[in-house]
């Protein structure tokens, strides 16, 4: 019998891994007012291709107009949690708050900071710097002072007191925005913009309002660039509004009261001009004799800006008027009386 044999070949030791995270790739930057909030995924794979274990300290970068060559003195760390067992579905995301002090803010419209990260390992090695981003550094003025709400018939009114411009801010503007989200939403929408920033009063209407609705509101002053870039400043401290309608629509005009004519049934027909307010459930027509009190003739709202009343005698003199109703029953005043007499 022949026996065959076989030996495997021992190569070169393989170096040990150095366990250097990779350096991410995806790191975003937001200002708004003095801060500027980095974000960045977590590395979940070291350099040799081996599922990241540990980390040591990130250190924050950043560099006064111009680019980062390496992390010099870091103005901060974050320490980056242990990775959790997820099978690679889901990345997780580190943040970082950079608070920008007055001697840094600028009033240049072309000045910048550059941001960048890196990730050590526990040995405080790295596999070098993140994707760098810039942020420009021009000035955001403080919020609008004294910010109040108002419920009115034509929406929420929201006032403010302005601030002075500083002279030297060359190349930019500021507006204010006003923001608004619906109770339990997480969601922010723009109600409305004030241009002309100085000293003084501001107000602003937000009629797109839906009526008995609870809503939060905050502002901010935002800062144009030439570039075309904005940088929103500090929020104002959220209001709660709630929407409550007890405002009644226009008083109705024009009533014109024409009797019917001879031959006929008797009748007379009323018309007046529209009420055009959005929520209008219709109109209440009112009748009464010389000296007597005005009784309602119609028993629901009547939907258009006219009506017959046929319940009338001969020989006798009717004063009319009408008001307007919206959808929660709210009722304006009677509008000018229009008289006709039924021969």
């Amino acid at each position: 019998m022949l026996l065959l044999g076989a030996c495997a070949t021992v190569g070169p030791p393989l170096p040990p891994s150095l366990e250097l995270p990779k350096a991410p790739t995806d790191l975003r930057a937001v200002r708004k007012g003095n801060q500027v909030i980095l974000t960045w995924t977590i590395p979940a794979m070291t350099t040799d291709r081996e599922r990241a274990r540990s980390f040591g300290a990130t250190r924050i970068c950043r560099a006064i107009s111009s680019s980062l060559t390496d992390c010099g003195k870091a103005v901060g760390e974050v320490n980056e949690p242990v990775l959790r067992q997820n099978n690679g579905t889901r990345k997780q995301t580190s943040t970082f708050a950079d608070v920008l002090g007055e001697d840094i803010e600028s009033d240049q419209s072309t000045d910048f900071a550059t941001y960048a990260v890196e990730v050590q390992n526990a040995d405080g090695r790295s596999a070098g710097l993140s994707n760098q981003v810039r942020v420009p550094l021009a000035r955001t003025l403080a919020p609008p002072a004294d910010f109040r709400a108002t419920v009115t018939g034509q929406g929420v009114v929201l006032s403010w007191k302005g601030e002075t411009i500083p002279s030297s801010s060359e190349g930019m503007q500021f507006v204010y925005r006003v923001y608004r989200r619906p109770q339990g939403s997480e969601q922010w929408m723009m109600s409305g913009e004030a241009k002309g920033i100085g000293a003084g009063d501001f107000t602003l209407t937000d009629s797109s309002i839906e009526w008995e609705k609870t809503y939060d509101y905050r502002a901010d002053t935002v800062t144009l660039l030439p570039s075309q870039a904005s940088i929103a400043g500090a929020d104002t401290p959220e209001i709660k509004v709630f929407a409550h309608d007890v405002f009644p629509p226009a008083v109705p005009s024009g009533l014109q009261a024409v009797y019917s004519g001879p031959g006929q049934q008797a009748f007379v027909d009323l018309i007046w001009s529209p009420v055009p307010d959005a929520d209008l459930d219709g109109y209440n027509v009112y009748r009464h004799e010389e000296g007597r009190a005005p009784t309602k003739l119609n028993a629901a709202p009547v939907k258009s800006p006219a009506y017959r009343d046929t319940d009338v005698a001969h020989g006798k003199r009717y004063l009319y008027s009408v008001s307007a109703v919206d959808v929660r029953g709210n009722e304006s005043a009677r509008s000018e009386e229009a008289e006709e007499t039924v021969p």
